[in-house]
């Protein structure tokens, strides 16, 4: 029995909430392997995906009524085997696959390799994640065939049309299929840009777990989580790589600081929070992975965020920020990560340092890529609300107010603009 099998079996027959944190859970866990061992016997990621997808809203369906069962993950394999069988009877072309999985004696298990041997997610998540697919139907893979999510689930947490997440899987999987994108981890020189793109598909799926408008629109799967255990499975499978530590050092920094965030509904910025409320066992473990990922000394951007974080971290207090050591990581950022976002970011430490005319001249050289931004108008706001320029500053603040959907952003910009 593994992990989330003794969870299950723990819990009992618990109400439809504690199913549901279940059924996240052994989804994360088991699904991709299912996925990515019928691929390899099938010869077809798209049929493989989307009959583990069945499973998993049978799972939805019943355990929500009649419990999680004491193997949860054996379920998962024998609905999605029982899924493939159907497809297979109504499509001809497949026909010969069909005794090998309608015989389980013939057919090789369909869970985990073995702890002596690689972890199948991982080739199945290159894949995934492959250049040839365009960047929003990447995390609308990943987020179905390696984490499980349904398409109803990946639209709400997405804030994006059901029929628009289907479409992207569609694409994708048609993509992978037309061209033979090999399902593998790439080697050698080929090794550094691809990772890079499955970190970024990861730090994208934990940044949309804030983009929810309202913050409770995906009440049943919480994208954070299933980011941070991707991470964790990727920095696990490749503890060499130096830049698969420091996204998850930097997602576990976040992580520890959700619980000041936001309070009561109401988004708290950084330098406000109540830092009491910090989980230090997060920081202490967000800490030892990202000294692990400099032991490598191989450097890189999410390193650099993540040493950013841990600025912000290391104090008991905003106000004793080391801003300046804040502003050199992000002088060192630049040489990997010049994008607009980051040098908007890299104004706001400059303002601590230099102050806010600095930083404003800085903030405005950016206004041609960043104007539909809003973060880009209130950041802008800010500065000139410490230079005393308060009629400018609402004027940003209204402008930042009608660019974002997110109601706890809307509040947080409303008392500005209200003072």
């Amino acid at each position: 029995m593994n992990g989330t099998d003794g969870a299950a079996a723990q819990s009992g027959r618990g109400d439809a909430a504690a199913s549901d944190h279940l059924l996240a859970s052994v989804i994360r866990e088991e699904s991709a392997r299912i996925v990515a061992a019928l691929t390899r016997w099938l010869g077809s990621l798209d049929l493989a995906e989307e009959s583990v997808a069945e499973a998993i809203e049978e799972a939805v369906r019943e355990w929500r009524t009649r419990g999680v069962p004491p193997n949860p993950g054996g379920w998962l394999t024998q609905a999605a085997r029982h899924n493939a069988l159907d497809r297979l009877r109504r499509e001809k072309r497949y026909r010969e696959k069909l005794a090998l999985l309608a015989d389980p004696a013939e057919a090789a298990p369909l869970t985990g390799t073995g702890t002596g041997e690689p972890d199948e997610r991982l080739p199945l998540l290159f894949g995934c994640c492959h250049p040839a697919i365009s960047p929003d139907a990447q995390l609308a893979l990943t987020l179905r065939a390696i984490c499980g999510l349904t398409t109803a689930q990946i639209a709400r947490a997405t804030l994006t049309p059901e029929s628009t997440v289907a479409q992207r899987i569609v694409r994708a999987k048609r993509k992978i299929g037309a061209t033979g994108i090999p399902l593998r981890i790439p080697e050698g020189s080929e090794r550094a840009a691809r990772l890079d793109i499955v970190l970024t598909v990861v730090s994208v799926m934990y940044n949309e777990a804030h983009l929810v408008a309202g913050g409770d629109a995906a009440a049943d799967r919480d994208l954070a989580d299933d980011a941070v255990w991707l991470a964790r499975v990727v920095a696990h499978e490749l503890p060499r790589e130096a830049e698969a530590q420091g996204l998850l050092a930097l997602l576990l920094f976040h992580r520890a600081r959700e619980g000041a965030r936001a309070v009561d509904g109401e988004l708290v910025l950084l330098a406000d929070q109540d830092r009491a409320r910090w989980d230090r066992r997060l920081i202490a473990e967000a800490q030892a992975v990202l000294e692990k990922a400099a032991k490598l000394r191989r450097p890189g951007r999410w390193q650099l965020h993540a040493a950013i974080a841990a600025c912000h971290s290391d104090t008991r207090d905003g106000g004793d920020t080391d801003w300046l050591q804040v502003l050199t990581l992000y002088d060192m950022l630049l040489a990997y990560d010049r994008s607009p976002v980051v040098r908007l970011n890299r104004a706001v430490a400059l303002a601590e340092v230099d102050g806010p005319q600095a930083a404003l001249d800085e903030v405005d050289a950016l206004g041609r890529a960043l104007t539909g931004y809003h973060l880009w108008h209130a950041v802008r706001a800010r500065m000139l609300r410490l230079l005393g320029r308060r009629d400018e500053a609402m004027a940003e603040d209204l402008r930042a107010l009608e660019l974002t959907a997110n109601e706890a952003e809307r509040r947080l910009l409303e008392a500005r603009v209200d003072r």
